[in-house]
């Protein structure tokens, strides 16, 4: 009878030990995984994989944000089930660089070209099997978050504060062949738009379309639906296309969203209302883009898109000669058999495959 008590005792310890093992991994499980994926690719890129609930749903509920700050908060909330207090969010204010070019291949196949300009910093590549979502590869900057020049996501607390980046991308592209780019756009003041619909910061409204979008007119729609937010104190447009060809950049003009079709987008605005804001005397990349586009009549193979980006790519130099930022990468996404190479700092031969 005492060791059957004395067994009791022992099997309630363990069942108690289980359930809260269980419980936890329900919590955290998916979110664990994704750190422990976390992967050095190269001096600065990054990846990791998720699959799971990546807790959109519940951002969209609450009205999603407005801001750094409410978005930290939500991020925070969602990473630590409620355990954690938000830290305040310090995102870097900067204007950066940017282009995309959508061409065909001889096959038939869509593609895109896109070069992310910034100082030099580091990426974090995502490979997202969301739940209630097409899955997506996207790539994002950690200073938009203010995570300081020195963090990188290596030891497991700091893997898990990468995935902060589900909710924030500035480029991608989905299983459905629909891919997004972020540029920086014009001059002039930031876009807050104030209807009374689900707020959205730039960044959060690209991982909504990647998530949710299957096309450029799904992607539209999408964005009509919210209330828009420019990040980083700039403003801001979209370069979207997909896998039917078809390829626009979404631009505010005021608090008024306006589309315009194009196969390339740089730094000025597009549309007719406010076309050539932005355009700084000597930056040629927009007309350098085009006249290789067009010498080959808007058909390139993989290997020379990946060349032709190169005509826009940038380099900026100290006042001592030391190159301090420019092209960060260079993505080359299909729209056709959905997937990405990322190519980093201005070297071809430092590429990343992701197939969806």
């Amino acid at each position: 009878m005492i060791i059957f008590a004395a067994m009791k005792k022992v099997f309630r310890f363990l069942s108690f030990i289980l359930s809260a093992v269980i419980v936890t991994w329900l919590m955290f499980g998916p979110l664990v995984k994704g750190a422990w994926s976390v992967e050095k690719l190269d001096e600065g890129i990054y990846c990791y994989e998720f699959s799971g609930n990546d807790g959109f749903d519940g951002f969209l509920k609450q009205g999603g944000a407005a801001g750094p700050i409410e978005l930290s908060a939500y991020i925070t909330k969602f990473m630590s089930r409620g355990f954690s207090r938000p830290p305040k969010a310090e995102p870097v204010e900067q204007d950066f660089g940017c282009s995309t070019m959508v061409v065909e291949t001889v096959d038939g196949q869509r593609l895109m070209g896109r070069n992310f300009d910034w100082n030099n910093c580091r990426c974090i590549i995502a490979k997202v099997n969301p739940k209630g979502g097409y899955r997506y590869v996207s790539a994002f900057n950690p200073d938009f978050f203010g995570f300081g020049p020195d963090w990188k996501p290596e030891g497991f607390a700091n893997q898990y504060l990468a995935l902060a980046s589900l909710f924030c991308a500035l480029d991608g592209v989905n299983e459905k062949g629909l891919a997004v780019a972020n540029l920086v756009a014009g001059e002039g003041s930031e876009t807050h738009q104030d209807n009374g619909k689900p707020d959205m910061t730039t960044t959060c409204a690209i991982k909504y379309l990647l998530k949710t979008a299957a096309s450029v007119d799904e992607a539209i729609t999408l964005l009509e639906g919210i209330d828009y937010h420019s990040d980083i104190g700039a403003l801001h447009h979209l370069s979207i296309a997909d896998a039917s060809g078809r390829s626009v950049v979404a631009e505010w003009v005021g608090d008024r969203l306006v589309v315009t079709d194009t196969p390339i987008v740089t730094n000025h605005y597009l549309c007719p209302e406010n076309f050539g804001a932005g355009l700084h005397e000597g930056d040629c990349r927009f007309e350098k883009l085009e006249a290789v586009r067009d010498s080959l009549n808007a058909s390139m193979e993989a290997e020379q898109l990946l060349d032709a980006m190169s005509v826009a790519w940038q380099s900026w130099d100290d006042e001592a000669n030391n190159v301090h930022g420019g092209t960060q990468w260079t993505a080359l996404f299909n729209l056709t058999e959905p997937g990405a190479v990322y190519c980093w700092q201005r070297d071809t031969t430092r590429r990343f495959s992701f197939s969806l």
